[in-house]
């Protein structure tokens, strides 16, 4: 399934489209080129969530938690992580399998310990610089 988004505006439709066709999951994983807008998205995630705290990107931290009335949410960054064994010593099993909200950036720096279940959201930068959501 795939979605459109010609302004930074329409991220807010994107997010309610996204939880719209996801039911009940609850880990996702961001794959994109630096720069599409990963966070960006996340951030829109958020607000629909109702999350109550600022939220950035969890570079250096590695991982974000934001209080929301559906609990907490987890926003992780695994861009700098050098292998899977920072994220064992992270804790990530108690993140993942929380049943809270978890998005994640860079999956594919821990590939084996991503969730069997974990929805794949890909951005795609299109030539006139509109993006391309697909789940």
């Amino acid at each position: 399934m795939e979605y459109s988004v010609q302004q930074p505006e329409e991220l807010r439709n994107a997010a309610a489209w996204l939880f719209d066709h996801t039911g009940d999951s609850r880990v996702f994983i961001f794959k994109a080129p630096m720069g599409a807008g990963k966070t960006t998205f996340i951030k829109s995630l958020c607000e629909h969530l109702q999350v109550e705290d600022s939220t950035s990107s969890p570079t250096f931290s590695i991982v974000n938690e934001y209080r929301s009335p559906k609990g907490p949410v987890y926003h992780f960054d695994f861009y700098r992580l050098k292998d899977e064994q920072e994220a064992f010593d992270l804790g990530y099993e108690e993140y993942f399998y929380s049943d809270h909200y978890c998005f994640i950036e860079w999956p594919e720096k821990i590939p084996n310990l991503i969730p069997e279940d974990a929805i794949l959201v890909e951005i795609t930068v299109n030539d006139d610089k509109s993006r391309t959501i697909t789940i």
